[in-house]
């Protein structure tokens, strides 16, 4: 055979290399296909594709609370029926019906979404009021100065009741002359619920409506109880005196301790949270333990276990009845009794019953006599929270706890499961010293599970699932948390737990005095310990603001690393973290943020740093702003943008451009004509034509408004969407256009949004 020339040589050579390399990579691609394959059949075996309902579940409802209108919730409804029926037909072909379960949990989540908020549906105030309001106080929380509490409306003067609001939360100055139970008569002023004060930030009012509250303000004059004109029905007389109770106890336990020691040990004994002090709060926030002062999973799961066993010991003693009955059963009932009052007691709010629903379904596995510590009892809790508070989904509280109880249950599986093989591994010495080593080696492990190595491994499990929730929410994490968790569970363990349980049993005697002088010396203890964490170097790291999709591949890699058994499953988290962590680095960054009043503003200045523009300061809007642009000065530790005057404010931002915050109407003239930026919470007039108007009409279709400047124009963000209407964020009324000497909108006469009725 004729050789061939170089150049064809090398050309065949090529092709063959190149058809070898695709065989090759088919190869490989088929291989790790049949691996996926293999790890999907075995994560079937032992029934892990459940535990993803409530994650399908959870995302629609999640998808509920973040659509930009209203979904028609008998169609979502009907699907979820239809594809649930469909999952039940193609039963026999386990993928395909898988994915239509899974369709259905998506629907299904979004119905809850619908269904609760139409259970829950009350008037929402939209403008601002100042007049008589009368109604029962629900529930009184102090302060060092004043109090807050909520109040059943009955009447509001001058609202027709289909406009009034069904409960409105106030302030009151001084000490409180009533308690929960009492009906007031008062004059308040009252404000719709604020809005998010940052695109893609906490939005107070949709939290608002799921809790029926209409309106916010603060009591104007005296509040003092007057003779009821009707009985209040059973269910606000009971959580009224639960109130009054918790309320007693708090002060007392802040009495006999003294100063934010005693408040601290009065939030952890009762859930009062009101009386600390807001320096106390950034001691332990900076420390990374602010939730020492929640009923979180960790005091409910202690108590309950304290029932538990007492209750369980107790019965032991009685030979008939240990030996003939299921004590342990009857124990865990009498428990899940007592964790029900201890939630009860400690307020029955969103974090406490999420707490208890967990407790209650691990309670109950003791019940039916199947494993309590599971990821599946886990998944009927989340299972349970979704279908009766869907919208703690998007708090802090429901993520944080969760992602870190999966993981440290998914560590104890892994853990079992060791130990299983080892157990059954074949080759092991039968003798007895090798059965005496083996012993000796899982006792030092239990000791090291349960001692301070077996903490520090706890804490980092959860802190690692925990961690892009907490920098997505708060911006900032804390490296010392494997300090201070640990030092937070001792806390809850020694000192909380066991003081609340005595405290509250020995105060009818008047015997609790040195219960809580126990409690309190704990607590001193915890405060110098979390004081010296919160001042190392870097116990705070910033984080500025992530892009929104970002925490949905956080999200799902941490539940594939969590819930699938197998490597090559949880192989999967990989990418979806490198998705995640690019989101983070690329978040949205921002020159100027409008709150969605119009009120204030924050500008960059030309340093780059925030700048807050207006003549008071928002502590709230701006702190979120600030938090944002990993930015972590204090709000009173910002510059002013400018320079302010009775009409308003006038600023230079990055770009040298003048941004304007009219606060007068007479201002508009001759802001409109010199500043780029024109900014008010007032009605703007024709006549003013800046480059960007962000007036109330404009606003009231965007909420909070960020702009960035650059290049290429500008980058706009706002916290609605265009056309959003939702019964916690109504679309703007269409106005009346405005003509200018017939009751239009001059500038001594702004229109207002009942003008346009």
């Amino acid at each position: 055979m004729a050789s061939l020339p170089g150049g064809q040589a090398r050309e065949l050579a090529d092709r063959v290399f190149a058809a070898g390399n695709a065989v090759s990579a088919r190869a490989a691609l088929a291989a790790l296909w049949r691996r996926f394959a293999a790890a999907i059949e075995q994560e079937s075996d032992l029934r892990r594709p459940f535990l993803w309902l409530p994650a399908a579940a959870g995302a629609g409802a999640i998808f509920y609370l973040t659509a930009p209108t209203e979904p028609a919730l008998w169609v979502v409804g009907a699907t979820a029926a239809l594809f649930a029926a469909l999952a039940f037909v193609a039963r026999a072909r386990s993928r395909l019906s898988a994915v239509f379960v899974m369709i259905s949990a998506l629907a299904a989540g979004e119905f809850s979404g619908g269904w609760r908020a139409a259970r829950v549906d009350a008037p929402v105030l939209d403008h601002i009021f100042i007049g008589e309001v009368a109604g029962f106080v629900e529930e009184v929380d102090h302060r060092p100065q004043g109090a807050r509490f909520l109040l059943r409306v009955a009447e509001a003067q001058g609202l027709a009741p289909g406009r009034t609001p069904y409960r409105i939360r106030l302030t009151s100055r001084g000490v409180p002359a009533f308690a929960a139970g009492d009906f007031l008569t008062i004059k308040a002023r009252l404000l719709p619920p604020a809005h998010a004060a940052l695109p893609g930030g906490y939005d107070f009012a949709r939290d608002a409506y799921f809790q029926r509250i209409g309106a916010v303000g603060s009591v104007v004059g005296a509040a003092e109880a007057i003779p009821a004109p009707e009985a209040p029905d059973g269910r606000l007389r009971f959580f009224a005196a639960v109130d009054r109770a918790r309320n007693t106890l708090a002060l007392r336990v802040y009495d006999a301790i003294g100063g934010d020691n005693g408040a601290i040990a009065a939030a952890m004994v009762t859930g009062k949270r009101d009386l600390i002090s807001q320096a106390a709060r950034d001691v332990i926030a900076k420390a990374g333990i602010f939730h020492i002062i929640t009923i979180s999973g960790v005091q409910m799961t202690l108590v309950a276990a304290v029932f538990f066993v007492g209750f369980r010991r107790l019965l032991a003693l009685f030979p008939p009845l240990a030996l003939n009955y299921p004590i342990k059963k009857w124990a865990a009932a009498l428990a899940m009794i007592g964790a029900l009052a201890y939630g009860l007691f400690t307020g029955s709010r969103v974090g406490s019953e999420r707490a208890l629903f967990m407790t209650l379904i691990l309670l109950g596995a003791v019940l039916a006599e199947r494993p309590a510590l599971s990821m599946r009892n886990l998944a009927f809790a989340a299972l349970a929270v979704i279908a009766l508070e869907p919208e703690a989904l998007l708090g802090a509280s429901f993520q944080l706890s969760f992602a870190a109880v999966a993981a440290l249950i998914a560590v104890h599986e892994a853990r079992a499961e060791s130990w299983r093989r080892k157990r059954t591994a074949p080759g092991l010495a039968a003798t007895e010293s090798a059965q005496v080593a083996r012993g000796l080696a899982e006792h030092l492990a239990e000791m090291g599970r349960h001692g301070l190595p077996g903490a520090l491994v706890a804490t980092f499990c959860a802190t690692s699932a925990t961690a892009s929730f907490m920098a997505y929410d708060f911006h900032e994490l804390s490296p010392y948390v494997l300090v201070g968790n640990p030092l937070t569970l001792a806390m809850i363990e020694l000192f909380a737990v066991p003081a609340a349980l005595l405290g509250s049993l020995l105060y009818p005697f008047g015997l609790d005095g040195w219960v809580w002088s126990y409690l309190g010396a704990g607590v001193g203890l915890i405060m110098r310990a979390a004081d010296w964490i919160g001042s190392a170097p870097g116990s705070t790291i910033a984080l500025p603001a992530f892009a929104p999709w970002s925490l949905v591949c956080l999200s799902l890699a941490v539940l594939s690393a969590i819930l699938w058994r197998t490597w090559v499953m949880k192989l999967t988290a990989l990418p979806l973290v490198a998705l995640g962590l690019a989101g983070a680095a690329n978040g949205p960054r921002f020159d100027l943020a409008v709150a969605p009043t119009g009120e204030f503003a924050a500008l960059r200045d030309v340093d780059g740093r925030l700048a807050l523009l207006g003549k008071r300061r928002e502590s709230f809007a701006a702190e979120q702003w600030l938090r944002a642009d990993a930015d972590l000065r204090a709000v009173a530790e910002t510059e002013a943008a400018g320079r302010c005057d009775e009409l308003g404010c006038v600023g230079v931002m990055k770009n040298g451009e003048a941004a304007a915050l009219v606060l007068d109407a007479s201002a508009f003239h001759e802001d409109c004509a010199r500043a780029q930026v024109v900014i008010s919470p007032l009605q703007a007039p024709p006549s003013c034509a800046p480059k960007i108007l962000l007036d109330r009409a404009k606003l009231a279709q965007t909420g909070a408004v960020t702009l960035a400047f650059g290049p290429k124009g500008v980058d706009w963000r706002t916290a609605r969407a265009p056309g959003e209407d939702r019964p916690w964020s109504r679309a703007p009324r269409r106005r009346i256009p405005a003509v200018f000497g017939k009751g239009g909108a001059t500038p001594q006469n702004p229109a207002t949004p009942d003008d346009a009725e």
